[in-house]
């Protein structure tokens, strides 16, 4: 059986994998699901949450990208923000469902976030492309690596 703070921990591991943030929290749903194979659905449902929840930070970080741009601690160039957002104009919304994607995942929600994607529309699609990320590792620790 799996304890809240199992839960809580995959919940947080998830959220700041989804974060700008180097985090990976597969091998904590893989340890769980290993440790309690009949809970693999709640689980799944705790990590795609807190990705979900770690994406729309970016959504909401990249809304506020314009307001600190000019400082001197910002991250990123003008030239990258426009690559960034060329690259999102060009193949859309739908290029979302790929921020289930390591490397490129988490900077395209921060770019919806900059273009100023409707959350709702955001949200739907992050949640199609995290819970299924998640759901297919589920699968795959069940049935091909027992």
């Amino acid at each position: 059986m799996v304890s809240w703070v199992s839960y809580l921990g995959l919940a947080l591991s998830a959220l700041i994998a989804a974060t700008l943030l180097p985090m990976q929290s597969e091998a904590a749903l893989v340890t769980l699901i290993t440790l309690s194979p009949s809970a693999v659905y709640s689980l799944v449902a705790v990590a795609a949450l807190g990705n979900i929840l770690g994406s729309q930070v970016n959504w909401w970080l990249g809304g506020q990208v314009h307001r600190w741009q000019n400082r001197r601690w910002f991250p990123f160039t003008a030239t990258q923000l426009e690559s960034a957002e060329r690259w999102y104009q060009r193949y859309g919304r739908w290029s979302l469902l790929l921020s289930w994607m390591p490397i490129i995942g988490d900077p395209l929600t921060l770019v919806a976030g900059i273009l100023g994607e409707p959350l709702w529309r955001f949200t739907l699609l992050v949640s199609l492309a995290k819970t299924g990320r998640y759901a297919v590792l589920a699968y795959i620790t069940l049935y091909v690596l027992e």
